[in-house]
């Protein structure tokens, strides 16, 4: 599967854009770019794309996503068809402006902890996508210090509700990291540089932060809420997913690149933690997701992935309508 960067229409001077399309299609291809994204589709149904998530869904849709996480959205063609009305709005942000010693403050603990955690994908459901969707659709109409408040209000909203859920796999992105110790985060060092060798043990990873094999799995459990073992297989069947959507290697080929040694046991434990086994995963994900570059409303807005980004001009104007502060 081809993977686009967007040329998003953030500048240097931006706290945020605010994206507000109307009944303007979904012509658009699976795509990623550095910044986050807070995405709210309204008065539709459909398939939606979020790393390794591919689901449904229905009459409204709330997700944020971290850097890098690639996307698309696709509306339920009858509904198409029948012209039903319906609107996106899109908020788009560098994190790096959320980088400096105000934002270290402990009143923004737990919006750094959902920006860090929008790095799987989070999707909102109940009160919490109404009281956000309000938010959201003033910002539209409001500019300068307003949406700024608007704005913290929002991520302040999305941080404290329990009415989410994750969307891709643990470390699909493999840019993660735990923060609960020193120990802990040595641990995870090393099973993320060796979790692919299908010989690679718990006992290795004991050994490394000098506990017994008996005290790291508790400790793990504690600290990872999770099994070791559950752990291990998580990671590698992300890498498998990973690959069956990127690439065109062979289900056998895949299962050893992901650190299996048995291609039954790979096909029963994808079969149980992703409901259906890895090849009708591939054709499921990778369905309708052709893209023709010379197509798109604005030239230049989603860039094949072997451009170079400094080869390229943000466009003047873009096809949806763009609120910038």
């Amino acid at each position: 599967m081809s993977v686009f960067r967007e040329n998003t229409p953030v500048k240097e001077d931006d706290i945020c854009i605010i994206l507000d399309s109307r009944n303007n299609g979904f012509d658009y291809p699976v795509h990623n770019h550095p910044e986050v994204e807070i995405n709210l589709v309204m008065g539709m149904s459909g398939k939606r794309i979020v790393g390794d998530s591919t689901e449904q869904y229905f009459d409204q849709d709330l997700v944020i996503l971290g850097p890098y996480l690639y996307h698309k959205w696709f509306g339920d063609e009858e509904l198409l068809n029948k012209k039903q009305p319906y609107r996106v709005i899109t908020i788009q942000f560098d994190l790096n402006q959320l980088s400096n010693k105000f934002f270290a403050k402990e009143s923004f603990y737990m919006i750094r902890k959902l920006l860090k955690e929008s790095s799987r994908g989070i999707q909102f459901r109940g009160e919490v996508l109404d009281q956000a969707a309000n938010i959201m659709a003033e910002m539209t109409r409001s500019e300068g210090f307003d949406n700024a408040i608007s704005f913290l209000k929002l991520l302040d909203l999305l941080s404290k509700t329990k009415g989410r859920r994750y969307l891709t796999s643990l470390n699909f992105n493999a840019k993660t990291t735990l923060s609960f110790n020193h120990r802990i985060q040595i641990a995870y060092s090393h099973i993320i540089q060796n979790y692919t060798n299908s010989d690679f043990k718990m006992s290795h990873v004991a050994k490394k932060v000098q506990m017994s094999e008996s005290a790291f799995s508790h400790f793990f459990q504690k600290q990872a809420f999770r099994s070791f073992s559950d752990f291990l297989i998580d990671l590698r069947l992300s890498k498998a997913c990973k690959l069956l959507i990127e690439s065109d290697k062979s289900v056998s080929e895949i299962c050893y690149q992901s650190g299996f040694n048995n291609l039954a046991n790979f096909n029963r434990l994808f079969k149980k933690y992703r409901a259906m086994p890895p090849s009708k995963f591939r054709k499921k994900h990778l369905s309708n997701v052709h893209f023709e570059i010379d197509k798109q409303m604005t030239p230049w807005q989603f860039i094949p992935a072997d451009v170079k980004m400094d080869q390229i001009i943000k466009p003047k104007e873009y096809s949806t309508r763009v609120v910038h502060f």
